[in-house]
């Protein structure tokens, strides 16, 4: 589900109650993708896609939200998260290994850029200011569903969980007396962890250049688009985001990834409930001050049981 892989790892003192939680989170995954995916037609965001360079649409309260917060974090991060990339992002298939003419790169590059997105707040509208604009809300829909999701098993009496969405998880309470222990993937050997890191009732998002890609080359065309350029960002493998809400950690995991290691990490130090790392096109590693670098980076997660 949304483009993904979907698990939850759970406890339950009731078997038909742990069934029933397990159901229900993939029934609001299916819910937030059918209401998301700019990959379905009937999809609000779809509609919004299709007609907002006429006239606003209304977006319903709950994605008016997400909208509202995704542009609240293109300006924290000064343009660095952009939900309009998708205007040049569209015309990437990493699955077809096909890119964009540098001419439909150039035409569609003044179609990025978030004050292009008018939100009306009491009409709970959207509009885009031009023709040709396009929003995707990728870089932190997962993060809104597996946040969603945790909220629904506590709803479910569930005490100790994971839910995880591709590079998102986020856990609930502990590994019932132990942390869980969440593994970093080495964005250059999938057999490999960069780091493991224990966690409890927290946060942690991953945007890497691994998750959808080709090469072509020797240059690697990936799906975390430069709002400036609408080309793939270089210079980074991988950044990590750990806090306290998976709607944060996954918007902000790639727009650091977007700043680099310089900016990204002063950004996150401004950010008291957030922590980063992040792995340059070099191999290294960079932490934030709140993160202690690890005594063996090759150790390998445990899996939840």
């Amino acid at each position: 589900m949304m483009g993904t892989d979907i698990a939850v790892y759970l406890w339950s003192d009731d078997q038909l109650t742990g069934i029933q939680a397990v159901d229900a989170v993939f029934a609001e995954v299916q819910r937030i993708d059918e209401l998301m995916s700019t990959y379905k037609p009937a999809s609000l965001i779809s509609r919004i896609n299709k007609d907002a360079a006429d006239g606003p649409v209304a977006a319903g309260g709950e994605l008016f939200g997400l909208l509202e917060r995704s542009l609240d974090i293109s300006i924290l991060t000064l343009g660095a998260f952009d939900i309009s990339y998708d205007s040049v992002g569209q015309h990437y298939d990493f699955r077809e290994r096909a890119k964009p003419l540098e001419a439909v790169i150039e035409r569609e590059l003044s179609s990025i850029g978030y004050r292009l997105v008018v939100l009306d707040k009491t009409n709970q509208t959207v509009a885009f200011a031009k023709k040709g604009v396009r929003i995707n809300l990728g870089g932190i829909a997962k993060g809104y569903a597996v946040e969603r999701c945790v909220e629904i098993l506590r709803q479910h009496g569930i005490e100790n969980a994971i839910v995880t969405a591709g590079g998102d998880s986020r856990l609930l309470g502990d590994r019932r007396g132990k942390p869980w222990i969440v593994g970093v993937k080495d964005p250059r050997d999938e057999n490999r962890v960069a780091i493991r890191i224990p966690l409890e009732n927290e946060a942690i998002s991953t945007s890497g250049d691994y998750e959808r890609f080709f090469d072509e080359d020797g240059i690697r065309y990936h799906h975390i688009i430069q709002p400036t350029t609408g080309r793939p960002v270089i210079g980074v493998h991988s950044a990590t985001i750990v806090g306290p809400d998976a709607v944060i950690t996954d918007a902000l995991s790639t727009s650091v990834f977007v700043m680099g290691v310089d900016r990204g990490l002063r950004l996150i130090a401004t950010l008291p409930d957030y922590e980063g790392m992040v792995i340059d096109a070099s191999g290294q590693l960079f932490y934030s001050d709140g993160l202690q670098p690890p005594e063996n980076n090759a150790a390998t997660p445990e899996p939840p049981e």
